[in-house]
């Protein structure tokens, strides 16, 4: 398969639009698993790296192409760095994402005095079908609000209010959340690396 394609291992339209936006001038092919084909996925651990290299080498080794993953948490002081890696799962199976915000707020609530710091997470990595791994690391401090705002973004963006801001990540435009978002400075931090991946393409390499 072409260089020149990337496949996201995931089917999150959110985080494909995310990568696309990034990679906007780079003469890629981002494609999504909806797109690229079914990937048989190892069960998730609780650690960001290992997570997120075990889901792109899947795909890249069953693909036979390039491939790039994210595993990404929001770590609340207030209840001691859960959800964290656990995030996507938190409060179990079968909640869509305003269930799962409303669960995290309910639980933070419970907890006199508790503190709303929190910080979004994100460790993002590129794997070669040959088995190449590069990786980078990207956070968002702020603070958890105390109800949702804003109806742009996903996962728990209406709950958070990043430091500097007085509105929610679901109330930013796309391009400030690229700038700032925990995902956006982990892929931003990967991008030269994708470029290289395109320029070995176009040599024929």
């Amino acid at each position: 398969m072409s260089r020149n394609r990337l496949v996201l291992a995931s089917s999150n339209a959110g985080k494909r639009r995310e990568l696309k936006a990034l990679l906007a001038d780079v003469s890629i092919e981002v494609v999504s698993l909806d797109e690229a084909g079914p990937v048989q996925f190892p069960e998730e651990g609780e650690e960001y790296l290992a997570n997120a290299v075990e889901k792109a080498r899947a795909a890249a080794n069953q693909l036979g192409c390039w491939a790039i993953a994210d595993d990404s948490g929001l770590e609340v002081e207030g209840l001691g760095g859960a959800p964290g890696p656990l995030s996507a799962r938190y409060g179990g199976p079968g909640l869509d994402d305003a269930a799962r915000a409303a669960y995290l707020l309910e639980a933070l609530a419970l907890r006199s005095n508790a503190s709303r710091k929190a910080r979004f997470v994100c460790v993002a990595a590129l794997v070669s079908p040959e088995g190449q791994v590069k990786s980078a690391r990207g956070e968002c401090p702020g603070r958890i609000l105390v109800a949702p705002k804003g109806i742009h973004g996903f996962g728990y963006d209406p709950i958070f209010e990043p430091d500097g801001f007085s509105v929610s990540m679901a109330e930013l435009s796309s391009s400030e959340k690229d700038l700032l978002s925990h995902r956006g400075v982990a892929l931003a931090a990967l991008r030269p690396e994708i470029v290289k991946m395109q320029n070995q393409g176009d040599d024929g390499g």
